[in-house]
């Protein structure tokens, strides 16, 4: 296993710091497993760092340009491909992702090594732009990387860098289309081409009938309307696919879940982005917290001292006070996952979005766990005139629902093991239709989660949880929703046990 090259000054151990997170998260789709995925990663950056020696030496003498190469990272990750490529050739093969494999012996993985103009037109694209450029369409589309991230890292003006991208946007959009026309192609492509440019400029524009089924069937078209589809958020797809080839969309979904980590979901910039202090978030969402809580708590009490004017009002104010005050300060849509969590309670007066579904231990909708009727502790001696009825007659005793069958069902596919991990999917089949899920397991053995694909995973002790990506957040009744994910085991690695739908108990088998 060759070492790391020693950096020959300040700009490459940036570019260690900077690019080994990458390298080594592609590594890992890469292998079939950990050690393999270090090892392959090791290998690359060095051949990585010489390859941006000889780009750096290589100047054009009297002009003072650079030759034409890729980006940092891009061009490490291209060494990632080539590597595994020299494994697959010298008999290492069985070390690198089975999938992989056999897209190393297709024609797609030939023409990254073929003639220029056969090259992914993306690939061509990117090295056509300066290195500026390059460098800032990849960061900010590749990386997903927060825009005020993006521009300190390059030393841009945050307040321009905006219009700076959507320039080199429209730049990388008119080198694919000129690499697309200088592209070997018959007839037919060629006269398509045009037609390609014009339906691709603006997102109004609908594709003619014959243009859609002639890129159904073309890879190079459908190749250059992914990269000259500005809109639509195709263009991180279109990129990761023509400059690493197999891994593209995973590798993106990891660098997503992986900028999230580090800055925070659902905050674009990150803390401190915009240059405010990361801890003066913190401690002004606190200060909300805290007076949010003493809201809820005094609104509790106003309500409990109310109630207790009107009688017979006692039992129900002493009831529910818990719950009510859970409806409003817990934003969760879920209940909660894991042993002896309570079902969430609703806010007096609100409309449940599941009215018409029996809860998890079966009892009708709107029952509660302390409902005189089907509770635990019922009340000897029920007061036998509700408040407010005129009646004397007592209502029928109402039976408690049967439990219906199980709405989901999980499938565990444990698809590789090797001595300190393994890679496995998790596929659940709905029988009603979901408009976003939570799936929820517990590893017995104490695995623990390194990597999810498909989903973003967390994980509290041997409770794992997956919450759907932003494209397949929608599941239609009777369909599947699947993720896969790498993790650690040591001792035993039975499969997952208690897997819940959105917090509603699956069939496994």
């Amino acid at each position: 296993m060759p070492d790391l090259p020693a950096p020959q000054d300040a700009t490459e151990a940036a570019l260690f710091s900077e690019c080994w997170d990458a390298v080594l998260s592609y590594a890992d789709l890469c292998t079939a497993g950990s050690t393999a995925a270090a090892q392959l990663a090791r290998e690359a950056f060095a051949h990585g760092i010489r390859a941006v020696r000889e780009a750096e030496a290589s100047t054009v003498r009297g002009t003072g340009r650079r030759s034409s190469r890729l980006p940092r990272i891009p061009l490490l990750l291209a060494a990632v491909r080539t590597t595994a490529a020299d494994w697959e050739d010298i008999g290492q093969g069985h070390r690198l992702d089975p999938d992989l494999r056999l897209w190393l012996h297709s024609d797609k993985a030939a023409r990254y090594t073929g003639p220029p103009l056969s090259r992914p037109i993306a690939l061509r694209g990117l090295r056509d732009l300066q290195q500026a450029d390059a460098e800032l369409l990849w960061l900010a589309e590749a990386e997903s990387l927060p825009l005020p991230l993006v521009a300190r890292r390059l030393g841009l003006d945050p307040a321009t860098a905006a219009d700076e991208l959507a320039q080199v946007r429209r730049l990388f959009r008119d080198r694919c289309h000129r690499n697309h026309l200088d592209s070997p192609m018959d007839a037919e492509c060629r006269s398509y081409a045009r037609l390609l440019d014009a339906v691709t400029r603006s997102p109004a524009a609908d594709t003619p009938d014959d243009l859609s089924r002639h890129l159904a069937v073309c890879v190079q078209c459908a190749e250059a309307a992914s990269c000259l589809r500005l809109h639509g958020g195709g263009l991180p797809v279109a990129l990761t696919g023509g400059i690493i080839g197999w891994g593209g969309l995973a590798y993106l979904e990891r660098r997503r879940r992986a900028a999230e980590a580090r800055l925070g979901p659902g905050r674009p910039d990150g803390p401190g982005a915009d240059g405010a202090p990361a801890g003066a978030s913190d401690r002004a969402r606190v200060v909300r917290n805290r007076l949010m809580v003493a809201a809820v708590l005094v609104s509790g009490i106003a309500l409990a001292v109310s109630l207790t004017q009107f009688g017979g009002a006692e039992k129900g104010s002493a009831a529910r006070p818990d719950a009510d005050r859970r409806a409003v300060a817990d934003p969760d849509p879920y209940p909660p996952e894991g042993p002896g969590a309570a079902p969430p309670a609703s806010a007096p007066g609100a409309a449940s979005t599941d009215a018409h579904e029996p809860s998890a231990d079966g009892r009708a909708p709107g029952r509660s766990a302390t409902d005189p009727d089907t509770g635990p502790h019922s009340d000897p001696d029920p007061d036998p005139e509700p408040q407010g009825s005129t009646s004397a007659t007592a209502s029928p005793p109402r039976t408690t629902a049967p439990a219906e069958p199980a709405v989901c069902h999980a499938t565990y596919d444990l698809g590789n093991q090797w001595p300190d991990g393994f890679q496995a999917t998790l596929t659940v089949t709905t029988a009603e239709p979901l408009e976003s899920w939570r799936v929820a397991f517990t590893f017995r053995d104490g695995q623990r989660v390194t990597q999810m694909w498909d989903a973003r995973a967390s994980q509290q002790g041997s409770r794992v949880t997956a919450t759907p990506a932003d494209y397949n957040k929608r599941v239609p009744a009777g369909g599947k929703l699947a993720f896969g994910f790498l993790a650690s085991w040591t001792g035993e690695n039975s499969p997952p046990t208690d897997v819940t739908l959105n917090g509603r108990s699956c069939a496994s088998g």
